[in-house]
């Protein structure tokens, strides 16, 4: 029975059979294999074609390799351990919620956290679509999301990426694009939301995600405003921070298979947006954060700095959820003063 209950944990705990996060020790394989069969066609063409033809292969071979690797080096669903089994679940939480899957635009299933306010005020407040960073799965958010129903009054859509989580398939960054408009579609086609109070959150990578889907033609009037913290403004800027190497500026845009270029992205915005940046972050440089803030050309813009804020833990600071709720009340101005309109905001 132990056994069992090791291989497969049970659905009312959101789990999913264990063969499934199996998937990066079989890529290990697969790519250990690669690698020897390349190394013994080099030899080959080398004793057959000459050098150059074999050091020409080589390289090429190198390179699509790294390029087809991009994916397991920048996703980190597996971790912590577990996070592909197990889910906590909103309720552990004291809140009330829907477990949703639905499918995504190019037909893998997805998994959802809908948590409503109780009551009928749940058809007036706002709805958040949060969208999480890197590694993990949305429930271990779920701290943060307790703030955020109970000091915004919001109801939360949380989404969990292809790859993550109970959701199927595998990390791209086309896919969770994709999976982002499948969430925002979900959330239009309620009766029960506020469609007029949609806002996008974004944290991490998650920022890239949201400023993609607000940026859309399609979704850019659907939304009611964005809300991105510590997030980065590409992926080929980011290669050159975390590798501390110049020359990673001269590589081509690509042989980077997943770019998240949010930086491009930010003069196409027209939805107010807030930047929620800890100047304690040492994984991406706030700076990135000041760039895409400068970067913007939309209607209203604030940036709030927490001297403290980490990567991961800006949202424990004081002050958080009350410059949030005060950027929303000047959101939901007809006529948003000179100063509301690009602001910025330091808090020590």
């Amino acid at each position: 029975m132990e056994r069992l209950q090791t291989l497969l944990v049970r659905k009312d705990k959101l789990c999913i059979p264990l063969w499934k996060t199996m998937s990066t020790k079989c890529y290990m394989a697969f790519s250990a294999l690669s690698a020897g069969a390349t190394v013994i066609t080099f030899f080959l063409i080398y004793w057959f074609c000459g050098g150059l033809l074999a050091l020409s292969f080589l390289l090429i071979s190198i390179i699509g390799f790294v390029y087809h690797s991009e994916d397991c080096l920048l996703y980190y669903p597996d971790l912590p351990d577990h996070s592909r089994i197990f889910v906590p679940q909103p309720s552990m939480y004291g809140l009330p919620y829907e477990n949703i899957f639905i499918k995504s635009l190019d037909g893998t299933r997805v998994h959802l956290f809908l948590i409503k306010q109780r009551g009928e005020i749940s058809k007036i407040v706002p709805t958040i679509l949060f969208l999480h960073g890197n590694a993990g799965n949305m429930g271990h958010r779920l701290t943060n999301i307790v703030g955020f129903y109970n000091e915004l009054r919001c109801n939360i859509v949380m989404l969990e990426y292809r790859g993550y989580g109970l959701s199927q398939g595998s990390p791209s960054e086309r896919g969770f694009y994709m999976d982002a408009s499948a969430a925002m579609d979900f959330i239009l086609t309620r009766s029960d939301l506020n469609l007029g109070r949609i806002i996008v959150f974004g944290r991490s990578l998650g920022g890239a995600v949201a400023i993609d889907i607000a940026a859309r033609v399609e979704y850019s009037r659907k939304i009611w405003c964005v809300i991105v913290e510590n997030t980065f403004t590409s992926i080929p800027d980011m290669a050159t921070v975390l590798m501390s190497s110049e020359l990673l500026k001269y590589v081509p845009l690509f042989l980077y298979k997943n770019k998240y270029m949010s930086n491009w992205k930010m003069e196409k915005m027209q939805v107010p947006i807030l930047f929620v940046s800890g100047e304690e972050d040492t994984l991406v440089p706030p700076a990135m954060m000041t760039n895409l803030f400068d970067a913007y050309c939309g209607p209203l813009k604030q940036i709030v700095r927490f001297r403290r804020g980490s990567h991961n833990t800006t949202w424990n600071c004081p002050g958080y959820y009350r410059k949030i709720r005060k950027f929303l009340k000047i959101t939901a101005k007809h006529r948003p003063t000179a100063e509301d309109l690009h602001c910025v905001i330091k808090i020590v």
